[in-house]
């Protein structure tokens, strides 16, 4: 994998975070595959058509650092990065599981897990 392929994903999990993306389902539905879902870092488990409605997903004050990819296959990509939510002030560490599905990159699996 390639710079510019760690580029890409960091910039779509940064979309993931913009107010503009997180209400819109149709953008949502761009980035998220159809059978998306969550292992959320509050303990719950999120699925893409259950969770999504007009309104989006609600917006959010976090800021992503560390990001990092690791190929698990040539068309699927593990990201790793930590979020910390302003609000909450809390750390949490995240993975992603990128997969490149209709001619673009989407994403399949999300975890949060909390820091101390």
């Amino acid at each position: 994998m390639n710079q510019d392929l760690k580029a890409l994903l960091q910039n779509q999990e940064e979309q993931l975070l913009r107010p503009e993306i997180r209400t819109s389902k149709g953008a949502l539905s761009q980035l998220l595959a159809a059978d998306f879902f969550e292992l959320g870092s509050s303990g719950r488990v999120l699925y893409r058509e259950e969770e999504i409605d007009e309104a989006g997903i609600g917006v959010v004050d976090m800021q992503l650092s560390d990001f990092e990819i690791k190929p698990l296959a040539e068309d699927v990509v593990l990201a790793t990065y930590r979020i910390f939510n302003v609000e909450q002030r809390q750390s949490s560490l995240r993975s992603s599981i990128w997969k490149f599905l209709n001619n673009r990159w989407q994403l399949v699996f999300h975890q949060g897990t909390k820091t101390m």
